[in-house]
């Protein structure tokens, strides 16, 4: 599941370098691109959101230097009825490889989520359906 480039992509990062893990909803090539510049976008078609975040947190020590170093994009206010059960499995997932567990995680709005992608390594394109199932990672040390 970890492509040689995106392995290459992760051990490029440094300490508090972020990524991001978007679904298929997620315009993730616009969110590559900063500015004039092509940022990093690494395609991860076939792979849900959840399957390729176990997989990076494998390898890929989550920050000790913030409180949250895992952000979920939350819900806009229209879709307020609407049940995303992926939050709950990001979660476990994090539990499993951070003794934080789930205070590891910080829900943001989805305009935040758009900021900060914008400002990210690199940016991981899924083929996640379930909805707002979007989260960014950052880097700790190894």
């Amino acid at each position: 599941m970890l492509s040689p480039e995106l392995l290459k992509v992760l051990a490029e990062m440094g300490h508090g370098d972020t990524l991001v893990i978007g679904d298929a909803n997620f315009a993730a090539a616009a969110h590559a691109k900063r500015g004039n510049n092509e940022g990093i976008l690494i395609r991860c078609d076939g792979i849900k959101a959840t399957e390729i975040m176990d997989a990076i947190l494998t390898i890929l020590p989550l920050d000790q230097f913030v409180e949250d170093p895992v952000l979920i994009m939350d819900k806009d206010e229209m879709h307020k009825d609407l049940e995303c059960p992926v939050w709950d499995e990001f979660k476990k997932i994090v539990g499993k490889h951070d003794e934080r567990g789930e205070k590891a995680c910080r829900m943001i709005s989805r305009g935040e989520f758009y900021t900060r992608a914008q400002n990210a390594y690199c940016v991981v394109a899924t083929t996640e359906t379930a909805y707002y199932a979007c989260t960014i990672l950052q880097k700790g040390c190894l």
